[in-house]
């Protein structure tokens, strides 16, 4: 047995081995040890090896899910090995073979994969100035190819992909990839050909060239697609039929969104690395899973194409317009996950309670199509011609499954009464084997005229007739004894063993009857899955637009204009997520970019709104470009090609770059990639080096993006000097966030007001956040001594100096420096007492106890 074991190890030597033995599958060595670690189970040992135990552990074979789940989630693959010899003929160990490799991107099983979250299997290749990526979602047979022209992009769309398993050349990859944090496998160079991959390809999807998928001259996405696919292939050891397609995925037609905007903006994962209190949590209305991951991938693919946008946007206002939404909500919430079963069924791997959300699921198709037979936007109208109703597949499932079947079929127990008349004559067999030996026993008793007499069954002896020791002497001759018992003795009769070749050999074949009905099933439906995953598909899309139509009902969205021209027009806006977390009401806010006003320098103090007023004006473009209503009273905005953020501190330490380096790099992306048509936020940028460092460097980025790109700007700064800008660029503005102080303390009011700020209340800030008494008292008396030396020295050039002391000659109201937006420091009791003081009127001896007085107001 254990050269079976290490013959069949030494064959997956990455993968952990699940190697089934009965009941359980057992693991040996190095796996043994690991699995104890991660699974938390028992580590044994069995036999010896070289004079050493080896380590062992198990579990058992009917709750691997769980176990396996928890593996993948550790990046684990897992090799499971089952017994496919028969142990009664078998001479020596029962034949055993892997049948698949359960990896952490190339599950499919249910209980191994997040519900609303895709599950991606990625290969990446390099080619010259080229970065190719294929993408398959094995589990709802998706698969796309696509290319990047520089390394930066390629990180973008690694974090826009999240992808479970990540496949990447063993020699010839870069850092990007190589250092991703779970989920990685280096492959041999030689799996990265592209005359095997083209070869490969066109075998998949039965074609002469891949012309026809728009992809032909992708040479590096191609290399990766012939990779991946031959990856899961292997693992799953067999075809994969449901794998029909290869959808070049083209960046043209979306919105770019880099690593740092997608962060930033928290689109489905929040800066905790959580789900919670994101845009996706927000606007997630869908009734069903596919139709969530859906929703997922078009919050991180915004389109840039006017006329398909609004045309979900005509979608969304018809549901709404004619209360569709809600009736169309409980139809879908009855479809199970389509896309994930049909991936099953196509694997040979679906289990009998997918059929029955299946066939629950076609049985909802009618209601909706009936539901909606009137609509006249011309998306509704597509995707109800794609879901179809699929009246045979219906009845037949309804036929061939009972209404809650077990979890698998190994049991049996799963196909319908009436389906297959063989099938009940088997089950009728061992179903009526107890009336059966009831009638025996009563016959034989009365025959032989035997009391004790009684008829029963072990697994051990099969059937038997027992009579006590008393009465064993009347048994007749026609009886064989079969054992002897301390007080009694068994036997079988002809009748009776001729019953028992009968029930005992019913029960197996009537299990492997329906084990042969089950899988002809699963073949019927397979001639049916194009349709079936075509209709998935459409489901999906028209669950995401119902719930677009939920969540402009429920949170009051508008619907917006989408324009040509490089504009952004919103009323009474509002951050998404934020109004939804607040307890008090959020206060909207307007905002106007035209090609006469370009760039908005903001400022006010800390806490006072800047960052989630930048921030849902991108959310709101965003939303807008999936075809969504928007959270305004009313929104006019313009097509954007990117949308960029600058937002925030953070370091990459396993990159090697400072905090300050970050913010330099996403700075320099913004810089060297903007065009008109883009939208920037940035936010604080050069606070992470010296004062006049950092002004310098945000007064040159703001000049850049006012005088030369011209984007969409939204520059959040505390370097009051930027102020001076809208009086040197006419297309540039300055907006602020106010707040007051009363009794003491800081009120923020949240809302844009025009021109610049008045002052920081960065010392007030401070205080709201616990920062000790004496600590601030210490900060204002600095921010005095700064104050007092800036004014004494502050130097007085020409305007035509420097941009950054442009405004050194301007009168201090209009052009306030940096410190004077700090408020002024609460007099201290030396500093009242001193007030109180006329010098002429004091004698020596007062004056003298005047400064003991002092120094003691000082020191307390």
């Amino acid at each position: 047995m254990m050269q079976q074991y290490l013959k069949i190890k030494a064959q997956h030597p990455n993968d952990m081995v699940f190697y089934r033995m009965g009941d359980f599958y057992e693991l040996f060595f190095d796996d043994a040890k690991n699995a104890s670690e991660l699974l938390g189970i028992t580590l044994t040992a069995r036999g010896k090896s070289a004079g050493e135990p080896i380590p062992m552990a198990g579990i058992p074979f009917h709750s691997a899910d769980g176990y396996l789940a928890r593996l993948v989630k550790n990046g684990v693959s897992v090799a499971v090995c089952e017994q496919v010899g028969d142990p009664a003929t078998s001479k020596g160990p029962v034949e055993r073979k892997v049948m698949r490799i359960v990896t952490p991107g190339t599950v499919s099983d249910e209980a191994l994969m997040e519900e609303h979250k895709d599950n991606l299997l990625v290969s990446v290749f390099e080619q010259d100035d080229k970065v190719g990526f294929a993408v398959m979602d094995l589990a709802a047979g998706r698969f796309g190819v696509f290319e990047v022209n520089d390394l930066a992009s390629a990180e973008s769309e690694l974090y826009r992909l999240a992808p479970a398993e990540l496949l990447i050349d063993e020699h010839n990859s870069s850092a990007v990839f190589s250092r991703y944090p779970s989920g990685l496998r280096e492959r041999p160079s030689w799996e990265f050909d592209e005359e095997s991959a083209r070869r490969s390809l066109n075998q998949q999807f039965k074609t002469k060239d891949l012309i026809g998928f728009g992809c032909e001259n992708l040479s590096a996405g191609l290399i990766a697609a012939g990779c991946l696919l031959a990856y899961a292939r292997e693992t799953q050891r067999g075809d994969l039929p449901h794998i029909r397609t290869l959808r070049h995925e083209s960046r043209t037609s979306n919105v770019r969104l880099d690593a740092a905007t997608r962060r930033n903006l928290e689109i489905d994962i929040n800066l905790q690395g959580e789900q919670t209190n994101t845009l996706f949590s927000v606007v997630n209305h869908c009734a069903t899973t596919m139709g969530s991951r859906l929703l997922r991938r078009w919050l991180n693919l915004p389109l840039s194409q006017r006329e398909t946008i609004e045309q979900r946007h005509e979608a969304v206002a018809e549901l709404i317009s004619q209360y569709y939404s809600d009736t169309c909500f409980d139809h879908l919430k009855a479809i199970g996950d389509m896309e994930r079963i049909l991936g099953r069924i196509a694997l040979r791997s679906a289990r009998p309670r997918d059929l029955t959300r299946l066939q629950q699921s076609l049985a909802v198709l009618p209601d909706i199509q009936g539901t909606m037979e009137s609509a006249e936007s011309g998306l509704l109208k597509t995707l109800l011609q794609t879901i179809k109703t699929f009246p045979d597949t219906d009845a037949l499932l309804q036929s061939a499954v009972i209404d809650n079947p077990p979890a698998v079929i190994r049991d049996g127990g799963v196909i319908a009464e009436g389906y297959d008349a063989e099938l009940d004559e088997l089950r009728g067999l061992s179903q009526n084997a107890g009336d059966f030996l009831i009638r025996l026993e009563q016959k034989e008793r009365e025959r032989t005229g035997i009391s004790t007499l009684k008829v029963g069954y072990n697994r051990v002896h099969g059937y038997y007739i027992e009579i006590s020791k008393s009465q064993s002497e009347q048994a007749p001759t026609e009886y064989i004894r079969r054992q002897t018992l301390k007080n009694a003795e068994r036997y079988i009769t002809p009748e009776l063993k001729e019953f028992e070749d009968k029930a005992l050999s019913a029960k197996s074949r009537a299990l492997a009857r329906e084990k042969a009905l089950y899988e002809a099933l699963l073949e019927t439906l397979n001639e049916s899955l194009i349709p079936l995953q075509d209709c998935a598909q459409a489901v999906a899309e028209f669950d995401v637009i119902c719930s677009f139509s939920l969540t402009a009902e429920r949170l009051n969205y508008c619907r917006p204009t989408m324009q040509e021209a490089s504009s952004l027009t919103i009323s009474e806006g509002r951050h998404p997520v934020v109004e939804r977390v607040l307890e008090t009401p959020f206060i909207a806010n307007d905002i106007e970019l035209d090609e006469n006003r370009r760039t908005l320098i903001i400022t006010g103090p800390n806490m006072g709104g800047k960052s989630t007023y930048m921030r849902q004006t991108a959310l709101i473009t965003l939303l807008a470009h999936i075809g969504s209503f928007v959270p305004a009273s009313a929104a006019s905005v313009g097509m954007v090609d990117q949308i960029f953020t600058r937002i925030g501190s953070a370091d990459d330490l396993a990159g090697g770059r400072s905090t300050f380096m970050v913010e330099m790099s996403e700075s320099a992306n913004i810089l060297n990639n903007t065009t008109d048509r883009s939208l920037i936020l940035m936010d604080e940028v050069g606070r992470g080096t010296s004062t006049f460092d950092g002004l310098s460097l945000a007064w040159a980025f703001a000049v850049e993006l006012a005088a030369n790109t011209h984007a969409m700007t939204l520059f959040a700064t505390h370097y009051f000097e930027l102020t001076i800008l809208p009086e040197l660029y006419p297309k540039a503005a300055n907006i602020h966030l106010s707040a007051t102080e009363h009794d003491d303390n800081i009120v923020f009011l949240h809302h844009i007001q025009p021109g610049p700020a008045s002052q920081s209340y960065g010392l007030q800030v401070a205080k709201l956040a616990g920062i000790p008494a004496h600590v601030l008292s210490s900060a204002q008396t600095k921010l005095k001594e700064l104050e007092a030396a800036e004014d004494s020295t502050a130097p007085q050039p020409s305007r035509q100096t420097s941009p950054i002391d442009i405004n050194a000659n301007e009168p201090a109201e209009k052009n306030p420096m940096q410190g004077e937006f700090f408020s002024a420091a609460e007099p201290s009791a030396a500093d009242k007492r001193i007030g109180t003081i006329n010098p002429d009127e004091l004698t020596p001896r007062e004056a003298l106890e005047l400064i003991y007085e002092l120094k003691k107001l000082h020191d307390s």
